[in-house]
Parts: C-alpha cells; sequence; structure tokens
C-alpha cells in the first residue's frame, strides 16, 4: 500500500521573492504561497520544450504545494467558524 510522503519543499511559503518571480515573467495571479516553486518548474519545461515526463519532480512538487496551500485555507477557514460559533454562544 502506498502512502504520502512528507515533502518540506511542498510546503507553502508566504515570504515570497517578488521581484525574482517579476524576473521569471510569472504572471501576478500565480504569485501565491506556491509561487516560488513555479520558477524553477517553468524553467525545466522550457530547457525540455514543455516535454511531459522531463519535469514530473518539479510539477508534482509545486502541485503537492497547492494541495498543502487549499488544506491550510480550509484550516483556517474551519478556526474562524469554530471562533465565530463560541463568540455567538458566549453572548
Amino acid at each position: 500500500m502506498g502512502g504520502h510522503h512528507y515533502n518540506p519543499a511542498a510546503e507553502p511559503r508566504n515570504d515570497q521573492d517578488v521581484e525574482a518571480m517579476s524576473k521569471a515573467k510569472i504572471p501576478i495571479a500565480f504569485r501565491d504561497t506556491c509561487g516560488h516553486l513555479l520558477m524553477p518548474l517553468n524553467k525545466c519545461r522550457r530547457r525540455t520544450w514543455w516535454h511531459p515526463e522531463e519535469c514530473s519532480h518539479e510539477r508534482h512538487t509545486y502541485e503537492e504545494c497547492m494541495y498543502n496551500s487549499y488544506l491550510q485555507r480550509i484550516e483556517a477557514k474551519v478556526q474562524i467558524k469554530k471562533a465565530t460559533v463560541a463568540a455567538g454562544s458566549e453572548n
């Protein structure tokens, strides 16, 4: 049975190098918490003429980061909802 292995490179980061992303021509819409992984992925894509199998590790790491970012947003939403319910029940 396969399992999920922790990949520290796929952790979303809030401290992004905006200047480096600008130089790498990353669109503004993609300069989020996983933008630091999109730069090496796009570099690999350009180097290999977008051959799908060549950049699979970089693509997987980027997609895993996007999923982890999604999970963090969902968890934050749950925490806000719990705090709102708790604040409402105190009144």
